[in-house]
């Protein structure tokens, strides 16, 4: 196993504005009014001269993290007069001033960074000889513990370097819509304001993931007819239930947000096969909590029932398995990253294999873990984790990217061939 001395740690000076709407306590405040509605009035009552230095003071303190700073404050204007009943009398000054008092700068990843899955990036073009481009999505998590969906690219070169691109200079929330698919609405979320992927970061947008959009795993799923799509599995939370939702998109430019049906997505840990097996999807799962399952279905948005085709066996697993992301496929099989979890909870990674043709038959596993947290990186947000979301092959070389302690992320390499000499 190699280890890379790059890694990708948390910037408490990236910050997102999200919306803000300030309330009273119950039995304060005017009976006919909102407080909402009593901040706008005192807005309106600023003269010129206190209006111009208010204006002024928001391009000061948003231009340089935010990109389309009028564009964004207009559209939280629009959206608060909707609910407040406000618009003909009042003119876009005024409305830019009203749509920053109720929004507010949110540091998304000011406590962690983690939880990796990577995927080729859809443009390899201008990359040397021999190297790849790729795109990592990653779990940040702020102020409350809300979860949050960033980005980064790199280019790795398989035994050779590896480069983390940097992060946009400013952050960019995608413009949300709601989008039909017959009788089915999902969220449709625009990022083109981004002018690179790093600069996209998708906050939590409906009920269902009121406190989280965690543990994305990234797939570069390539159908039949060669067309390829990318679909990120995660975990919507909304401070009581998880369940299984879904990212689709094309370029990283925009994403459908779709919810899973069935009675197998009311959990965490899902993670889709990157091509159809046997003329139909197949997904892992670890809906039990304790072991990981293979589900079928016609439709990638529906999933039941499920077959249990690896339990825990060594001591590092068994308290839980899961897997590390979507299977990889080999020439031998579908070779698995997974995480075992342990003895003083314990998360370590480890590997299995699964039959091409019929994944429910388990072909072999390593009996011991290929990565597990060592002295230097056992400290952090959550002690004694190493975790991840997803690797990415490249030939026979893969490149893992891996949370340290739920607090940063590191990356290591190996090959196919070390990690099936490793099983039994």
């Amino acid at each position: 196993m190699i280890h890379y001395p790059a890694t990708i740690m948390p910037d408490p000076s990236r910050t997102i504005a999200r919306p803000f709407v300030p309330g009273y306590p119950e039995g304060h405040g005017p009976a006919d009014q909102s407080r909402a509605d009593v901040i706008v009035a005192r807005i309106l009552a600023l003269g010129e001269r206190e209006l111009d230095a208010e204006l002024a003071d928001i391009s000061h303190s948003l231009d340089e993290r935010h990109n389309e700073v009028e564009g964004m404050l207009m559209r939280r204007y629009e959206a608060l007069a909707a609910e407040l009943g406000i618009g003909a009398e009042i003119n876009d000054r005024q409305r830019l001033l009203i749509g920053s008092y109720f929004t507010q700068e949110y540091s998304f990843e000011a406590a962690a960074l983690f939880n990796p899955s990577a995927v080729l990036h859809p443009d390899q073009s201008d990359v040397p000889d021999g190297a790849v481009r790729f795109v990592m999505s990653l779990r940040a998590i702020g102020e409350g513990h809300v979860s949050s969906l960033s980005f980064r690219t790199a280019v790795w070169t398989p035994g050779g370097a590896l480069d983390i691109d940097p992060v946009g200079p400013t952050t960019q929330p995608p413009v949300v819509e709601q989008g039909r698919d017959g009788d089915t609405t999902f969220v449709e979320l625009h990022c083109g304001g981004s002018r690179v992927i790093s600069e996209t970061v998708l906050f939590p947008v409906t009920p269902s993931q009121r406190q989280g959009i965690e543990d994305v795993r990234m797939v570069r799923f390539v159908d039949d007819d060669g067309a390829a799509t990318y679909y990120g599995t995660y975990t919507a939370f909304d401070g009581r239930e998880a369940r299984s939702e879904m990212l689709v998109g094309n370029d990283f430019h925009g994403f459908d947000m779709r919810l899973l049906r069935g009675d197998a997505v009311k959990n965490k840990g899902m993670a889709l096969f990157p091509r159809r097996v046997g003329g139909r999807y197949a997904m892992l799962g670890r809906q039990d909590n304790e072991n990981i399952w293979l589900l079928t279905s016609d439709d990638v948005f529906e999933w039941s029932g499920g077959v249990k085709v690896v339990e825990p066996r060594y001591p590092w697993e068994f308290v839980q398995m899961g897997n590390c992301g979507s299977p990889i496929e080999t020439a031998e099989g579908w070779l698995v990253l997974t995480h075992g979890l342990g003895k003083v909870r314990n998360y370590a990674i480890g590997a299995c294999l699964l039959d091409k043709n019929d994944p429910t038959r388990l072909l072999a596993r390593t009996p011991k873990p290929i990565l597990a947290p060592t002295e230097d990186q056992r400290d952090g947000y959550v002690p004694n984790v190493v975790y991840s979301c997803g690797a990415l092959a490249v030939g026979r070389d893969i490149l893992i990217p891996y949370a340290v302690a739920d607090s940063f992320t590191a990356f290591a390499a190996t090959t196919v061939d070390a990690l099936l000499a490793a099983m039994e």
